[in-house]
Protein backbone atom coordinates (compact mmCIF):
# COMPACT_ATOMS: atom_id res chain seq x y z
CA UNK A 1 0.00 0.00 0.00
CA UNK A 2 2.86 2.38 0.84
CA UNK A 3 4.41 1.86 -2.61
CA UNK A 4 1.03 2.47 -4.23
CA UNK A 5 0.59 5.76 -2.34
CA UNK A 6 4.08 6.92 -3.39
CA UNK A 7 3.18 6.14 -6.99
CA UNK A 8 -0.05 8.11 -6.66
CA UNK A 9 1.85 11.08 -5.21
CA UNK A 10 4.21 11.02 -8.22
CA UNK A 11 1.21 10.84 -10.55
CA UNK A 12 -0.37 13.76 -8.70
CA UNK A 13 2.80 15.81 -9.21
CA UNK A 14 2.68 15.35 -12.99
CA UNK A 15 -1.07 15.86 -13.22
CA UNK A 16 -0.90 18.95 -11.00
CA UNK A 17 1.88 20.56 -13.02
CA UNK A 18 0.30 19.88 -16.42
CA UNK A 19 -3.23 20.71 -15.30
CA UNK A 20 -2.19 24.04 -13.82
CA UNK A 21 -0.07 24.96 -16.83
CA UNK A 22 -3.13 24.78 -19.10
CA UNK A 23 -5.67 25.93 -16.50
CA UNK A 24 -7.60 22.64 -16.61
CA UNK A 25 -7.00 21.31 -13.10
CA UNK A 26 -5.81 17.91 -14.34
CA UNK A 27 -9.05 16.01 -13.82
CA UNK A 28 -9.36 15.27 -17.53
CA UNK A 29 -6.10 13.30 -17.21
CA UNK A 30 -6.76 11.83 -13.80
CA UNK A 31 -10.23 10.35 -14.41
CA UNK A 32 -9.23 8.16 -17.40
CA UNK A 33 -6.11 7.01 -15.55
CA UNK A 34 -8.18 6.12 -12.50
CA UNK A 35 -10.56 4.22 -14.77
CA UNK A 36 -7.62 2.09 -15.88
CA UNK A 37 -5.96 1.77 -12.44
CA UNK A 38 -9.11 1.03 -10.44
CA UNK A 39 -11.62 -0.71 -12.75
CA UNK A 40 -13.69 -1.80 -9.73
CA UNK A 41 -14.50 1.82 -8.83
CA UNK A 42 -17.91 3.11 -9.88
CA UNK A 43 -18.33 6.47 -11.69
CA UNK A 44 -19.30 8.25 -8.46
CA UNK A 45 -16.13 7.04 -6.68
CA UNK A 46 -13.90 8.01 -9.60
CA UNK A 47 -15.36 11.50 -9.81
CA UNK A 48 -15.20 11.91 -6.04
CA UNK A 49 -11.46 11.15 -5.90
CA UNK A 50 -10.72 13.27 -8.96
CA UNK A 51 -12.65 16.32 -7.73
CA UNK A 52 -10.89 16.20 -4.36
CA UNK A 53 -7.50 16.23 -6.12
CA UNK A 54 -8.60 18.97 -8.54
CA UNK A 55 -9.68 21.07 -5.56
CA UNK A 56 -6.20 20.77 -3.96
CA UNK A 57 -4.51 21.41 -7.30
CA UNK A 58 -6.70 24.39 -8.24
CA UNK A 59 -6.32 26.01 -4.83
CA UNK A 60 -2.53 25.71 -4.94
CA UNK A 61 -2.38 26.90 -8.55
CA UNK A 62 -4.66 29.86 -7.86
CA UNK A 63 -2.30 31.05 -5.12
CA UNK A 64 0.58 30.91 -7.60
CA UNK A 65 -1.40 32.75 -10.30
CA UNK A 66 -2.55 35.36 -7.79
CA UNK A 67 1.08 36.19 -7.04
CA UNK A 68 1.58 36.78 -10.77
CA UNK A 69 -1.58 38.95 -10.99
CA UNK A 70 -3.12 36.82 -13.75
CA UNK A 71 -6.57 36.28 -12.21
CA UNK A 72 -9.59 38.38 -13.19
CA UNK A 73 -11.39 38.14 -9.83
CA UNK A 74 -14.62 39.81 -10.97
CA UNK A 75 -15.06 37.35 -13.84
CA UNK A 76 -13.87 34.44 -11.69
CA UNK A 77 -16.33 35.04 -8.86
CA UNK A 78 -19.20 35.61 -11.31
CA UNK A 79 -18.47 32.30 -13.05
CA UNK A 80 -17.95 30.43 -9.78
CA UNK A 81 -21.37 31.47 -8.46
CA UNK A 82 -23.00 30.67 -11.81
CA UNK A 83 -21.53 27.16 -11.82
CA UNK A 84 -22.96 26.18 -8.41
CA UNK A 85 -26.33 24.74 -9.60
CA UNK A 86 -24.63 22.67 -12.30
CA UNK A 87 -22.02 21.37 -9.84
CA UNK A 88 -24.70 20.13 -7.45
CA UNK A 89 -26.76 18.56 -10.25
CA UNK A 90 -23.74 16.74 -11.74
CA UNK A 91 -22.71 15.28 -8.38
CA UNK A 92 -26.21 13.79 -8.01
CA UNK A 93 -26.69 12.56 -11.62
CA UNK A 94 -23.37 10.64 -11.66
CA UNK A 95 -24.90 8.05 -9.28
CA UNK A 96 -27.34 7.00 -12.02
CA UNK A 97 -24.87 6.62 -14.94
CA UNK A 98 -23.72 3.03 -15.78
CA UNK A 99 -19.93 2.54 -15.85
CA UNK A 100 -19.65 1.62 -19.56
CA UNK A 101 -21.87 4.50 -20.61
CA UNK A 102 -19.80 6.80 -18.41
CA UNK A 103 -16.56 5.68 -20.10
CA UNK A 104 -17.98 6.05 -23.62
CA UNK A 105 -19.47 9.48 -22.98
CA UNK A 106 -16.28 10.68 -21.34
CA UNK A 107 -14.15 9.52 -24.29
CA UNK A 108 -16.45 11.18 -26.83
CA UNK A 109 -16.45 14.41 -24.84
CA UNK A 110 -12.63 14.49 -24.70
CA UNK A 111 -12.35 14.05 -28.49
CA UNK A 112 -14.79 16.92 -29.00
CA UNK A 113 -12.80 19.07 -26.61
CA UNK A 114 -9.58 18.31 -28.48
CA UNK A 115 -11.16 19.76 -31.63
CA UNK A 116 -12.37 22.84 -29.73
CA UNK A 117 -8.91 23.39 -28.23
CA UNK A 118 -7.26 23.30 -31.65
CA UNK A 119 -9.67 26.00 -32.77
CA UNK A 120 -8.79 28.04 -29.71
CA UNK A 121 -5.11 27.62 -30.53
CA UNK A 122 -5.71 29.38 -33.83
CA UNK A 123 -7.66 32.22 -32.25
CA UNK A 124 -6.08 35.60 -31.72
CA UNK A 125 -8.17 35.85 -28.55
CA UNK A 126 -7.86 39.61 -28.09
CA UNK A 127 -10.44 41.45 -30.22
CA UNK A 128 -12.34 44.69 -30.20
CA UNK A 129 -14.43 44.75 -26.97
CA UNK A 130 -18.17 44.26 -27.33
CA UNK A 131 -20.64 46.90 -26.21
CA UNK A 132 -24.32 47.09 -25.34
CA UNK A 133 -26.78 45.92 -22.65
CA UNK A 134 -25.60 43.04 -20.50
CA UNK A 135 -21.97 43.40 -21.59
CA UNK A 136 -19.27 43.48 -18.90
CA UNK A 137 -16.12 45.38 -19.85
CA UNK A 138 -12.90 44.38 -18.10
CA UNK A 139 -9.54 46.12 -18.06
CA UNK A 140 -6.62 44.20 -16.58
CA UNK A 141 -2.89 44.85 -16.35
CA UNK A 142 -0.32 42.03 -16.40
CA UNK A 143 2.90 41.98 -14.31
CA UNK A 144 4.86 43.41 -17.25
CA UNK A 145 2.59 46.46 -17.30
CA UNK A 146 0.67 45.55 -20.47
CA UNK A 147 -3.01 46.55 -20.42
CA UNK A 148 -5.73 44.26 -21.81
CA UNK A 149 -9.30 45.39 -22.41
CA UNK A 150 -11.98 42.86 -23.26
CA UNK A 151 -15.72 42.47 -22.84
CA UNK A 152 -18.31 39.69 -22.91
CA UNK A 153 -22.04 39.17 -22.55
CA UNK A 154 -22.73 38.33 -18.90
CA UNK A 155 -25.66 36.10 -19.85
CA UNK A 156 -23.44 34.06 -22.13
CA UNK A 157 -20.79 33.73 -19.44
CA UNK A 158 -23.33 32.67 -16.79
CA UNK A 159 -24.92 30.04 -19.07
CA UNK A 160 -21.50 28.72 -20.04
CA UNK A 161 -20.42 28.39 -16.41
CA UNK A 162 -23.61 26.60 -15.37
CA UNK A 163 -23.09 24.04 -18.15
CA UNK A 164 -19.41 23.63 -17.34
CA UNK A 165 -20.29 23.14 -13.67
CA UNK A 166 -22.62 20.26 -14.53
CA UNK A 167 -20.19 18.51 -16.90
CA UNK A 168 -17.22 19.00 -14.58
CA UNK A 169 -19.05 17.55 -11.60
CA UNK A 170 -20.55 14.68 -13.62
CA UNK A 171 -17.20 13.55 -15.00
CA UNK A 172 -14.94 14.74 -12.16
CA UNK A 173 -12.71 16.77 -14.49
CA UNK A 174 -12.98 20.14 -12.75
CA UNK A 175 -14.20 21.89 -15.91
CA UNK A 176 -11.13 23.86 -16.92
CA UNK A 177 -10.61 21.71 -20.00
CA UNK A 178 -13.93 23.13 -21.24
CA UNK A 179 -13.80 26.55 -19.65
CA UNK A 180 -10.41 27.63 -21.00
CA UNK A 181 -11.10 27.18 -24.75
CA UNK A 182 -14.66 28.51 -24.28
CA UNK A 183 -13.43 31.64 -22.50
CA UNK A 184 -10.95 32.24 -25.32
CA UNK A 185 -13.17 31.44 -28.31
CA UNK A 186 -16.58 32.65 -27.11
CA UNK A 187 -15.73 35.38 -24.60
CA UNK A 188 -12.44 36.56 -26.20
CA UNK A 189 -10.54 36.65 -22.91
CA UNK A 190 -6.72 36.76 -23.38
CA UNK A 191 -5.16 33.30 -23.03
CA UNK A 192 -3.00 34.00 -19.96
CA UNK A 193 -5.94 35.48 -18.02
CA UNK A 194 -8.33 32.77 -19.23
CA UNK A 195 -6.00 30.04 -17.92
CA UNK A 196 -5.47 31.67 -14.52
CA UNK A 197 -9.10 32.75 -14.02
CA UNK A 198 -10.34 29.30 -15.02
CA UNK A 199 -8.08 27.78 -12.39
CA UNK A 200 -9.52 30.16 -9.79
CA UNK A 201 -13.07 29.09 -10.74
CA UNK A 202 -12.01 25.42 -10.57
CA UNK A 203 -11.22 25.72 -6.88
CA UNK A 204 -14.87 26.62 -6.19
CA UNK A 205 -16.31 24.06 -8.61
CA UNK A 206 -14.24 21.15 -7.37
CA UNK A 207 -14.62 22.18 -3.74
CA UNK A 208 -18.42 22.22 -4.05
CA UNK A 209 -18.49 18.83 -5.76
CA UNK A 210 -16.17 17.35 -3.13
CA UNK A 211 -18.45 18.49 -0.31
CA UNK A 212 -21.41 16.75 -1.98
CA UNK A 213 -19.41 13.53 -2.39
CA UNK A 214 -18.26 13.64 1.22
CA UNK A 215 -21.87 14.05 2.32
CA UNK A 216 -23.21 11.16 0.20
CA UNK A 217 -20.37 8.78 1.12
CA UNK A 218 -18.74 8.53 -2.32
CA UNK A 219 -15.54 10.01 -0.89
CA UNK A 220 -14.74 7.83 2.10
CA UNK A 221 -12.28 5.19 3.35
CA UNK A 222 -9.71 4.14 0.75
CA UNK A 223 -10.96 6.79 -1.68
CA UNK A 224 -9.96 9.53 0.77
CA UNK A 225 -6.54 7.93 1.35
CA UNK A 226 -5.84 7.73 -2.38
CA UNK A 227 -7.13 11.26 -2.95
CA UNK A 228 -4.82 12.58 -0.24
CA UNK A 229 -1.83 10.79 -1.79
CA UNK A 230 -2.60 12.28 -5.19
CA UNK A 231 -3.16 15.72 -3.65
CA UNK A 232 0.20 15.54 -1.87
CA UNK A 233 1.84 15.53 -5.29
CA UNK A 234 -0.65 17.82 -7.02
CA UNK A 235 -0.12 20.75 -4.62
CA UNK A 236 3.61 21.28 -5.38
CA UNK A 237 2.95 20.25 -8.99
CA UNK A 238 0.52 23.15 -9.33
CA UNK A 239 3.22 25.61 -8.24
CA UNK A 240 5.56 24.23 -10.90
CA UNK A 241 2.83 24.35 -13.53
CA UNK A 242 2.08 28.02 -12.86
CA UNK A 243 5.76 28.82 -13.28
CA UNK A 244 5.96 26.90 -16.57
CA UNK A 245 2.78 28.56 -17.89
CA UNK A 246 4.53 31.93 -17.65
CA UNK A 247 7.19 30.70 -20.09
CA UNK A 248 5.04 28.97 -22.71
CA UNK A 249 3.11 30.79 -25.44
CA UNK A 250 -0.68 30.58 -25.22
CA UNK A 251 -1.06 28.78 -28.57
CA UNK A 252 1.40 26.08 -27.49
CA UNK A 253 -0.46 25.61 -24.21
CA UNK A 254 -3.70 24.92 -26.07
CA UNK A 255 -2.04 22.56 -28.56
CA UNK A 256 -0.56 20.58 -25.65
CA UNK A 257 -4.05 20.43 -24.20
CA UNK A 258 -5.53 19.17 -27.49
CA UNK A 259 -2.95 16.39 -27.97
CA UNK A 260 -3.33 15.05 -24.44
CA UNK A 261 -7.11 14.93 -24.41
CA UNK A 262 -7.33 13.45 -27.93
CA UNK A 263 -5.13 10.49 -26.98
CA UNK A 264 -7.02 9.85 -23.74
CA UNK A 265 -10.39 10.36 -25.40
CA UNK A 266 -9.65 7.79 -28.12
CA UNK A 267 -8.46 5.25 -25.55
CA UNK A 268 -11.61 5.61 -23.44
CA UNK A 269 -13.95 5.59 -26.42
CA UNK A 270 -12.48 2.25 -27.55
CA UNK A 271 -12.71 0.90 -23.99
CA UNK A 272 -16.32 1.99 -23.63
CA UNK A 273 -17.54 0.79 -27.02
CA UNK A 274 -15.52 -2.41 -27.38
CA UNK A 275 -14.71 -3.18 -23.75
CA UNK A 276 -10.97 -3.33 -24.54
Amino acid sequence: MALELLGLAALGLVVGAYGTMIGAGGGFILVPLLLLLYPSYGPEELTAVSLAVVFANATSGSVAYARRRRIDYVTGLLFAVSSAPGVLAGAVVVHFVPERAFTTLFGAMLLALAFVSVRAGGSRAIRRPRAGPGVLVRTVVDPEGRTYRYAYDIRQGVALSAGVGFISSLFGIGGGVIHVPAMIILLHIPVSFAVATSHFVLAFMAGGGSVVHLADGSLAGEQIVRALALAAGAIPGAQAGALLAHRIKGRNVLLLLAVAIAVLGLRLLVKGLAGL
